[in-house]
């Protein structure tokens, strides 16, 4: 065989490279920048450049946009939105981003790279994946952190009660107990309820609704405790 072969060590999906995350993310505001981080990893032992591309180059800010990833290391590429003016229809994205990499040679600088690299007329193998891109309001994000916790809460509250009365022989105050402790699921579950409908509605600049309904919640919260302190003074001591 002879001795100026050389041979490529690849992944067994034979990329050069690999993307994480395998979309881009954003958290969608009205006249505020959002960005995400791409983690770009060379999986070869060549050096290899890379360069990203967009359908909507004047809504995003890329950089770097180009660049050179030597032998199995990795890079971060940091893609801002631009500030928006106004919702996109039922917070749908079609933009799409392109990212482009092919090997070059040893000890190559981006600023050396020739201008016909992601070219494939000039014979040089590209290889592309394509990433799509996903806005995220924030009454979604702030109401799956709604929703978990009031599953947390609810672990506590359960646990709280059921140990202030491990000690205690009166099943008339834990009977009771545990019915008021049901009349709080039952609103618990009425207010998951109504912040999923809220999701669901197409995000505006000012929701007072929203503001209504984390008030609910906090106050809700605020009856919860008021009770677990209220058993725990009332509660009979253990005679021996």
């Amino acid at each position: 065989m002879p001795g100026n072969v050389a041979f490529i060590i690849m992944p067994g999906n034979g990329q050069l490279i690999s993307v994480h995350p395998e979309e881009l993310k954003f958290q969608f505001e009205l006249e505020k920048q959002s960005y995400c981080d791409l983690k770009v990893a060379n999986n070869t032992e060549k050096y290899v450049a890379f360069k990203v591309k967009t359908t909507s180059p004047k809504k995003y800010f890329v950089r770097p946009n180009t660049g050179v990833i030597q032998p199995w290391d990795s890079c971060v590429i940091r893609v801002t939105l631009q500030a928006q003016r106004e919702y996109p229809p039922d917070m749908q994205c079609k933009d799409k981003f392109l990212l482009q990499s092919t090997i070059v040679a040893p000890q190559t600088e981006v600023d050396e790279l020739p201008p016909d690299t992601f070219n494939k007329d000039s014979g040089n193998t590209i290889q592309e994946c394509k990433l799509r891109v996903v806005y995220l309001s924030p009454q979604a994000a702030l109401g799956n952190a709604d929703d978990e916790a009031l599953k947390g809460f609810k672990r506590s509250f359960d646990n709280s009660t059921m140990h202030s009365y491990s000690g205690s022989d009166d099943n008339h105050g834990l009977q009771r107990l545990k019915d008021e402790r049901d009349t709080v699921v039952r609103q618990t579950q009425q207010l998951q309820q109504e912040l999923e409908m809220l999701k669901r509605r197409r995000p505006r600049k000012s929701d007072p609704g929203f503001s209504f309904k984390f008030a609910l919640f906090v106050g809700l919260v605020g009856i919860m405790v008021g009770l677990l302190l209220n058993l725990s003074l009332s509660s009979p001591s253990t005679t021996e």
